[in-house]
């Protein structure tokens, strides 16, 4: 199993050091990799980084920090990390704006600086693929059946009113009647609702039940959603996306753990401690970018499934208390253990079938020896496997 090497796949750098530590790490992905910064990206104009936020929400019997979905879309370009600064003493600072086409120039802020000390900042926030972002986070919030919110500090921070206005726009012009069709706003007037940051923090404790998703702007996407990782118990269960856009309109997907959250720990590995990471959100993340590198090349039947598998193992490890110590308790398996049990339970499935072991099993059910199973042997055969696994017998 293989993808196809025409495939450009982004891989941020700590990713590529984080797969050799996850349960995937077996896997030779034959993919053209090359690295993006963590939040742009430059040679396709970065669009939105995506968390798909909460992972194992209620499967399998899990119980974690929200019961059902909760998703997070972030614009990836501008603000404060592409933001110009320096420190300087006192004096005067002017922001002048001289158009492209030549036009007279704007002056945006000007000041006197009266401190002996002063960090001067500039930044600016894009908005011409807000329209963009709005389309990916209102048809996921869909998908998903969930409430969407928008949400800015623009009671204050008065230029994020743009971003707002565009995210309404979209929202009416394309999606209202769909939401309101499905119920989704009926505890919000029947309108697409805007949340103060502020507010935003405090309901993102409150909302247990899930069932929500935000858009913000950069800073803000980067501060509520480590909230919402902690609310769910885990940065673990946190993957997120960047995607930007090619200039003939394919979607170009970075896939990854949310906030290069096991750095520390994976310092630890290399020093030969002991670590208990719950590595799902990286194992999401390798999984996505399979599965969206087998969608490009057109023919992802193949990795569809592995990856599916592969998913199914790690939640039922999970579920059956075979997780990482900080889903399980003092009980669970190491980040090794971890990694060794579902490779064990991948191998099952994939693994090569043993020619001399199968005929050992065929001989012990072929009763009349004859070389082939009658339809009373085939069933004794099933039977046994399925009471193996406790399951219910054929009659």
């Amino acid at each position: 199993m293989s993808l196809p090497r025409a495939v450009v796949l982004p891989v941020n750098v700590s990713t590529l050091t984080h797969l050799m530590w996850c349960p995937c790490k077996s896997l030779a992905l034959e993919c053209k990799t090359y690295t993006t910064g963590r939040c742009t990206m430059p040679h396709t104009g970065g669009v939105t980084l995506i968390y798909v936020g909460v992972l194992l929400c209620g499967a399998l019997g899990v119980e974690l920090g929200y019961r059902r979905p909760v998703l997070f879309e972030r614009h990836a370009v501008g603000g404060e990390y592409g933001a110009g600064h320096g420190v300087v003493g006192r004096g005067h600072v002017k922001t002048v704006f001289t158009p492209e086409n030549g036009g007279d120039e704007v002056v945006i802020d000007e000041r006197t600086l009266t401190d002996n000390e002063n960090a001067v900042v500039t930044y600016h926030n894009p908005l011409d693929n807000v329209p963009d972002l709005a389309h990916h986070f209102f048809s996921r919030c869909l998908r998903m059946h969930v409430t969407p919110y928008v949400v800015t500090k623009k009671t204050v921070f008065k230029w994020q009113e743009g971003y707002w206005v565009a995210m309404l726009n979209v929202f009416n012009e394309h999606y209202k009647q769909a939401f309101v069709d499905a119920g989704l706003l009926d505890n919000c007037g029947g309108e697409l609702q805007h949340l103060i940051s502020d507010a935003a923090t405090m309901q993102i404790i409150r909302w247990t039940e899930g069932g929500f998703g935000m858009a913000a702007h950069n800073y803000d996407g980067d501060m509520l959603t480590d909230e919402v990782a902690q609310a769910h118990r885990s940065p673990g269960f946190i993957t997120s996306n960047l995607i930007g856009k090619r200039d003939d309109g394919v979607l170009i997907m970075e896939f990854e753990a949310s906030h290069g959250t096991v750095a520390d720990m994976w310092n630890d590995h290399l020093n030969g401690k002991e670590t208990s990471l719950n590595p799902l959100g990286m194992a999401e993340a390798l999984i996505g970018a399979m599965q969206h590198a087998s969608k490009l090349a057109g023919d992802g039947s193949e990795i569809e499934n592995f990856t599916n598998d592969l998913r199914n193992i790690i939640h039922k490890a999970m579920a059956s208390g075979k997780g990482t110590r900080d889903l399980c308790g003092a009980t669970g398996l190491t980040t090794e253990e971890f990694v060794n049990y579902v490779g064990e339970r991948l191998g099952r499935v994939y693994g090569q079938v043993d020619d001399s072991e199968m005929q050992k099993l065929l001989a012990a059910f072929d009763a009349d020896a004859k070389g082939s199973l009658t339809y009373d042997e085939c069933k004794a055969l099933v039977n046994k496997f399925k009471a193996l696994h406790g399951k219910d017998t054929i009659e």
